[in-house]
């Protein structure tokens, strides 16, 4: 897609729609399983007979030796929209000869995202500009803040915004809010320096479909005041570090990290601001690769066929 960039709302939402159409019969098809002999052969065989044509392929396994095997295929089939259903149950004869943990998603489908926000707007605006470029192939559903301050920044963008309070003695009751406000209508949840932390309960049905960026390279400098915590340790490398959500705070799945060099010269604000312009890239990569189904999650790490 070319980008909007400059371009009305009506420009932005025509090329939007062509981009759609020109993916109506692209389709995705991830699995992990046992390594054995036969996998790709076997994955090749069904699309092919099936006058599907593989358009991109990648794969890894983490042991050649009873490891665990990753693919995802891309590939074109026309009529895909009509034929998908049908392709899902053939399919699962393959998956269970093999094995596999698997989905299949039409990439016309796009991902519907609720952006959960506080008072900082760098990552907010980052992928904002990102799905209105083509570059974040998904849909910003909703902007929910535990503060007002960026409803302006949502609404000069036209997107839903909504207020939860969050009261320290009764998180339940904004969780409760948000739950309410995303269910059925968002695939993922995007933590875009939303400076709350959620309950397992609430986590637990969203299982790595919450993405946070941290703002410090993890498994480092956790908690409060992370640039304080490095300027102190008089660090030389500062970055951050795009992850899904568990129920272990700041322990999930890894999907990307950055970082950049620093020096003695930089103070704790100098640090801040850089770290910002990681951030928002970090975030955006990890979201752009989920929304395209470009991960695969083993045990507590990430594959990501980016």
């Amino acid at each position: 897609m070319q980008s909007c960039i400059g371009r009305s709302e009506w420009e932005c939402t025509i090329q939007w729609e062509r981009g759609c159409i020109e993916m109506m019969n692209t389709g995705r098809l991830l699995i992990s399983c046992p390594d054995r002999p036969g996998i790709v052969a076997s994955l090749a065989q069904f699309l092919y007979e099936r006058n599907a044509n593989i358009t991109h392929s990648d794969q890894h396994s983490s042991d050649p030796s009873g490891g665990v095997f990753f693919m995802r295929i891309q590939f074109e089939m026309e009529g895909l929209t009509e034929r998908f259903s049908a392709l899902q149950r053939e399919f699962a004869g393959v998956a269970k000869r093999f094995e596999m943990k698997w989905r299949m998603e039409r990439a016309a489908k796009l991902k519907r995202l609720a952006v959960l926000v506080s008072r900082e707007e760098h990552c907010l605006l980052e992928l904002i500009w990102q799905q209105r470029s083509g570059d974040l192939k998904a849909e910003i559903a909703m902007v929910i803040g535990n503060h007002k301050s960026l409803g302006q920044v949502a609404q000069q963008y036209n997107l839903p915004f909504y207020h939860v309070d969050v009261k320290a003695n009764d998180k339940s009751e904004a969780e409760r809010r948000i739950q309410e406000l995303i269910s059925g209508k968002v695939d993922a949840i995007i933590l875009a320096r939303y400076m709350q932390i959620l309950s397992s309960d609430f986590i637990k049905p969203w299982e790595y479909r919450i993405i946070n960026i941290h703002h410090s390279f993890l498994p480092a400098f956790v908690g409060a005041k992370p640039y304080q915590q490095a300027y102190d340790r008089g660090v030389k490398l500062i970055g951050a570090t795009a992850h899904y959500v568990t129920t272990e705070l700041d322990a999930g799945p890894i999907i990307e990290q950055d970082v950049q060099r620093v020096d003695h010269r930089h103070n704790p604000e100098d640090l801040r601001r850089i770290g910002r312009q990681i951030e928002r890239v970090v975030l955006a990569r990890a979201v752009s690769w989920h929304v395209e189904d470009k991960i695969l999650v083993l045990d507590n790490k990430t594959v990501v066929f980016a």
